[in-house]
C-alpha cells in the first residue's frame, strides 16, 4: 500500500548504499513502514490491546515488529542480546499501558529500528552474507543472509497479520 503517486518501495529503483544482494531486505522494511504508517495514523489507542479471536494484537505486533528487528541484526551482528533487548522481548506480551500518543510512539520506535536496519545494511559487505552466525542462547546454526532475509520476512508477515487485526478490531468498534 503505496503512496498513490508511487510504486511499491522495490520498484523505484536502487536504495543507495544498499548492497545489491541486500536490496530486497532494505525495500521489504521500508515497504512495511510506508503501510504501516499509513494505516494507523489515525488508529484508536484505546484498541491496541484488543484480541478479536485471541489473535495477537496491534499492540504487540507493533513492539514486535520493531523489537524483532533489533534482535536479528544483532545476531547478524555475531552479537549477543543485552539485557534490554531480552527485557523488551519479555514486554511485548504484556498488554501495553495507553496512553496519549502511544500509537505514534510506537511507529516511531519501529520506524528508528527501519533506519538501523538500513544503516547495518550498508555497512554489510556482500562477501560476509555466507558467514555463520548463531542464534540464541542455543546458537541455532544461520548465516548472515539468513538472519537479514528472515529479518524481512518475519516483518512482512507481522505487518500483514496487524492490518487485518486493525481492520477486524476498527470494524467491530465503529
Amino acid at each position: 500500500m503505496s503512496s498513490p503517486n508511487l510504486p511499491e518501495v522495490w520498484q523505484r529503483g536502487p536504495l543507495p548504499g544498499v548492497p545489491p544482494l541486500l536490496q530486497p531486505v532494505a525495500a521489504a522494511l521500508l515497504q512495511a513502514r510506508e503501510e504501516l504508517t499509513a494505516a494507523l495514523h489515525r488508529f484508536p489507542p484505546g484498541l491496541l490491546n484488543e484480541r478479536p479471536a485471541g489473535v495477537a494484537s496491534v499492540g504487540f505486533h507493533l513492539q514486535h515488529l520493531a523489537g524483532v528487528l533489533d534482535r536479528l541484526f544483532t545476531y547478524a551482528r555475531a552479537e549477543a542480546l543485552t539485557a534490554g533487548q531480552l527485557a523488551a522481548l519479555a514486554a511485548e506480551q504484556a498488554p501495553l499501558t495507553i496512553e496519549p500518543g502511544t500509537v505514534a510512539h510506537l511507529l516511531q520506535q519501529f520506524s528508528t529500528q527501519v533506519d538501523r536496519a538500513l544503516e547495518q545494511l550498508r555497512a554489510t559487505p556482500e562477501a560476509a552474507l555466507t558467514t555463520a552466525r548463531g542464534v540464541g542462547r542455543a546458537q541455532i546454526p544461520s548465516t548472515v543472509i539468513g538472519l537479514l532475509g528472515h529479518a524481512a520476512e518475519h516483518t512482512t508477515r507481522h505487518l500483514g497479520q496487524l492490518l487485518v487485526t486493525a481492520r477486524v478490531v476498527q470494524a467491530t468498534h465503529t
